[in-house]
């Protein structure tokens, strides 16, 4: 197949970056929902590839608006949903109360380390966790299809020594 085949398109001049294996996964997830793969969720998607690291869901919107597409911030929060339960994406929480979102689907498991108050987020890799995973799926007859695995820490706190009195002043001869 050629890369024209396996890209979607919207409009006949507007191609978007949506991978025929990813499109395909997130299809065959709402056909299981009785959904319909809509433009509006093909640009959702295609926005979201299009992005590297964390996103919020009005930054994915004034995107999208600002591409020229006209998306409600409805559609996009019910398409994150919809992505999410996919596997496509998940949520992230990095302890305040605005939701950020990841693309995880065909991507190694990677873990996270929060860092608490500083809005910075960690990735890391711990192959143990994840053999922990799939040997604890095997015990109970399952196969693992991913995992989430988030510290949430806090800076350590730099200790200084408390600052001493100052030296009295010199006396001066006048």
């Amino acid at each position: 197949m050629d890369a024209d085949r396996n890209a979607a398109t919207i409009a006949p001049d507007d191609e978007i970056l949506v991978f025929e294996p990813l499109c395909a996964v997130f299809r065959r997830s709402l056909k299981k929902l009785g959904q319909k793969y809509t433009p509006e969720r093909a640009q959702v998607l295609d926005a979201i590839l299009r992005r590297d690291g964390l996103f919020e869901a009005e930054e994915l919107q004034r995107r999208l608006k600002s591409t020229g597409f006209r998306v409600s911030k409805a559609t996009v929060y019910r398409t994150l949903r919809l992505l999410q339960d996919a596997g496509i994406i998940r949520r992230v929480n990095l302890g305040d109360d605005q939701a950020r979102y990841q693309l995880v689907w065909g991507r190694e498991p990677h873990d996270l380390i929060v860092v608490i108050g500083e809005d910075r987020v960690i990735p890391v890799e711990v192959p143990e966790l994840a053999a922990l995973r799939d040997r604890l799926c095997r015990e109970h007859g399952l196969t693992a299809r991913g995992h989430s695995f988030c510290v949430y820490a806090e800076p350590e706190r730099v200790t200084r020594p408390a600052p001493r009195d100052p030296p009295p002043p010199r006396r001066t001869r006048a």
